[in-house]
């Protein structure tokens, strides 16, 4: 019998560690032991029932939310984002440019440096932030057009305060973000976002205008760039000469730095979706559209093909058929040749909750083990560093190899899969052929009261029911959203068939129960 700690069961029943520690103590958990000082559980238990008042659930799920939302008025688990000018404007960038400027200017004037993607509102951004930078004494760096992750290595390795990035990932040209960066080229410190939003709403009095020769400087830093590049060639073990490869760039940050990555490294490029015109990012184009690179590759008789996002750091690919390979595929693809060289720290994979059940089937099958975190690379990254785990990442394609990056990069991701094909001298049809992806359907339903909806026993019946009848072949997931009033209710099973069943019976129980509203 396979057994699950409780850090994987707290993810997969979305109960706190410490709650099923005391029902495993308590005997309320069958098959439950005790190695050491952990308690291991059967894989597939089904969720307990924790006994809990009303109350105390209600309070330790505001907790919870509080905790795993990490969101705050402006910003959310990745940065400050909506519509350039409306939601997100010139006054805002300006504003977290003073008060960073100001923050990091205590000792010595700050060193910042800023990149961005190809919207045109993201220069106006720029602008902003450079300007507030160096009002109140910070120097302020700038990459220019790049991608996330490079601002992340430049910020990390050239000793700067902190790092920003200007761009709103896969949204449409007219949405746009700014994502902060710790010294670590991390995530910034949910501290520091605190108090840049209390500075936005004039909470903060104590920031000052630098005056004179305190005033800071605003440096062209397109070297940095460069450096980047020359990092990403270096990590390559091996040569990609006599490969053919297609990029599709987004019209996005990898628009000229992927060319240039892939031309050092010796292999036959294909450029699509590289000339960006400020409102054409994303426009059916990169890993949200890839239907044009799989036609592209089928056509075209290409080994091989990348997507990424509008800032580059996300990564999906296409194999020498033209079929898509997620990034459940890519970290199995990846995993599995590391163990093969002894080079899988930990032996450990970190995904989220939302990987496919056919991920973890193969990951079984090949003797890796796995951690599920909440949805959203901020989790998987905090769970790898943690845990000193190297590989996690997110089927969307953010792919995290830690000892690289500290961020998903989506050209070290590509990097990385072209020197397994290399290596292994095998197309990357084969390599993926191992994970058997399983059908999913996933429906939006909008309910009264989430919580309420959660707890309630004809729901947790049905839930419970659907899991005994899909039993080892698939999985049902009932979430609620983090931002919207709506819980998740998704399946994946053999057949689309019995996951549309499932997901069905648990929103008819919703309904019978009268908590939903509708199906979005």
């Amino acid at each position: 019998m396979r057994y699950v700690d409780v850090h994987q069961a707290a993810a997969d029943w979305d109960m706190s560690e410490r709650r099923i520690t005391m029902l495993c103590r308590d005997g309320k958990i069958k098959g439950a032991k005790k190695e050491g000082k952990h308690w291991m559980i059967p894989e597939h238990t089904r969720r307990p029932f924790d006994g809990r008042t009303k109350e105390a659930k209600e309070a330790s799920s505001r907790q919870k939310e509080k905790k795993e939302k990490k969101m705050g008025k402006y910003f959310g688990t990745d940065g400050f984002r909506g519509k350039a000018g409306v939601v997100l404007t010139a006054e805002h960038a300006f504003r977290i440019g003073q008060f960073l400027g100001w923050y990091y200017s205590k000792e010595r004037p700050a060193k910042i440096v800023i990149g961005k993607d190809t919207r045109r509102s993201s220069y106006m951004f720029e602008n902003a932030l450079s300007a507030g930078i160096t009002s109140t004494g910070g120097f302020s760096y700038l990459l220019h057009v790049t991608t996330t992750p490079c601002v992340s290595y430049i910020t990390r390795t050239e000793g700067f305060d902190c790092g920003i990035m200007i761009s709103a990932s896969h949204n449409p040209f007219y949405d746009n973000g700014i994502k902060l960066l710790n010294a670590e080229g991390e995530k910034m410190e949910d501290e520091v976002q605190d108090m840049v939003e209390r500075y936005i709403d004039g909470e903060l009095d104590e920031v000052e205008p630098a005056t004179e020769e305190k005033i800071g400087q605003t440096i062209d830093f397109y070297s940095g760039r460069n450096r980047y590049i020359g990092y990403l060639t270096s990590i390559a073990p091996v040569s990609f000469i006599n490969r053919s490869v297609a990029l599709d760039c987004a019209n996005g940050s990898a628009w000229s730095i992927g060319r240039a990555v892939f031309d050092a490294l010796g292999a036959k490029n294909f450029v699509m979706n590289n000339t960006p015109d400020g409102v054409n990012i994303n426009a059916n184009a990169g890993s949200t559209h890839i239907e044009g690179l799989q036609k592209y590759v089928r056509e075209n008789k290409v080994d091989v093909g990348f997507a990424f996002d509008g800032d580059a750091d996300r990564c999906l690919a296409v194999d020498e058929y033209g079929d898509v390979v997620n990034g459940d595929m890519i970290m199995y693809i990846c995993a599995k040749h590391l163990k093969s060289n002894g080079m899988l720290t930990n032996n450990t994979v970190v995904t989220t909750i939302m990987s496919n059940f056919g991920l973890y089937k193969a990951f079984d099958n090949a003797g890796i083990k796995y951690e599920k975190t909440a949805v959203g690379d901020r989790y998987v990254y905090e769970n790898m560093k943690a845990n000193n785990h190297m590989i996690g990442g997110e089927q969307s394609g953010h792919v995290i190899f830690r000892k690289y990056a500290h961020t998903g990069d989506g050209l070290l991701t590509a990097i990385m899969l072209m020197t397994v094909m290399v290596e292994t001298q095998l197309p990357l049809s084969a390599l993926a052929s191992d994970v058997r992806m399983y059908p999913q359907v996933l429906k939006n339903v909008e309910v009264d009261d989430k919580e309420a909806t959660l707890n309630d026993p004809a729901v947790k019946k049905s839930v419970d029911d659907t899991t005994a009848y899909l039993g080892n072949d698939g999985r049902v997931l009932l979430r609620a959203s983090g931002t919207e009033p709506v819980l998740r209710v998704m399946s994946e099973a053999s057949t689309y068939k019995d996951c549309e069943k499932c997901v069905d019976e648990i929103i008819d129980a919703m309904k019978a129960s009268g908590h939903l509203i509708k199906v979005r």
